[in-house]
């Protein structure tokens, strides 16, 4: 028995639905989960528009092998929902393997009838 509400449950559907499209470098799919307002915050401190965000993904400059997101706590206020989960990924950028663990901060909007990634924040965790 699940102990997330239905509007939770929409929202970590939604977070699948990303973590699919990103190992799949399905673009359409990337486009429709985000917001066109995306502000997309990498750990470098690196900011991308939702352009650059998916067009990072969709040309194979960031290769997503594997992509595991364990949510870590969900507070829906209204329309927007933060979300914070671990991040962890097997990379292929450049043909160089890698491996990635971080905590994320997303922002989640309610855009009529789904939900849209808004903003995200990734840190390195530290050692």
């Amino acid at each position: 028995m699940s102990t997330y509400t239905t509007t939770e449950q929409d929202i970590l559907a939604a977070a699948e639905v990303y973590r699919k499209a990103m190992v799949a470098a399905d673009g359409e799919a990337l486009n429709s989960i985000t917001s066109d307002d995306l502000s997309y915050g990498h750990s470098d401190a690196d900011i991308q528009t939702k352009a650059q965000f998916v067009d990072s993904i969709t040309s194979g400059e960031s290769v997503f092998v594997t992509l595991q997101l364990d949510c870590l706590h969900i507070q829906v206020l209204g329309n927007l929902a933060i979300l914070r989960h671990h991040f962890v990924a097997n990379t292929n950028d450049g043909g160089i393997p890698r491996s990635v663990n971080l905590h994320i901060l997303w922002v989640w909007q309610q855009n009529k009838s789904h939900w849209q990634l808004l903003a995200r924040q990734a840190v390195k965790i530290p050692v």
